[in-house]
């Protein structure tokens, strides 16, 4: 294998896998995504900055019709990271009621999605239960 990459640009890998967001240094509203100008306030400095790695689940749906080849069920989720929405799969848990809920404690994980012909790995992430998830 040479190397590593992540899947999209604001995922840090490292020793600590993190995700950096683009903090408007105006009004502190965050953004994953490249700006030109803040949505909230219309500023035009940003400054990246890590996002926490823990959160809470703040609201999810479980999938069950997707697009060919994409395995469903799966639980998509809005996580709270210390004020920081981050929407994101949760993986590692069973993808129904019993065992998702609203203010569910997760952590950012990363894994392998695939490998290129030069053998260079891309990593995704996602969040997974802290302490085996819902009650």
């Amino acid at each position: 294998m040479t190397g590593r990459i992540p899947l999209v640009d604001y995922l840090v890998l490292g020793d600590e896998p993190h995700l950096a967001a683009n903090e408007c240094t105006s009004c502190g509203a965050r953004f994953f995504d490249r700006r030109n100008a803040c949505a909230a306030c219309g500023a035009t400095g940003f400054t990246r900055v890590p996002v926490s790695s823990t959160g809470e689940v703040r609201t999810f749906t479980i999938v069950a019709h997707a697009a060919p080849g994409i395995p469903v069920p799966f639980v998509a989720a809005v996580v709270d990271c210390d004020g920081t929405s981050v929407r994101a799969n949760l993986v590692n848990v069973e993808p129904d009621a019993d065992h998702v809920r609203v203010g569910m404690p997760v952590r950012l994980t990363t894994f392998p999605i695939g490998t290129d012909d030069e053998g260079t790995e891309a990593i995704g992430f996602g969040f997974e239960p802290i302490d085996g998830g819902a009650p």
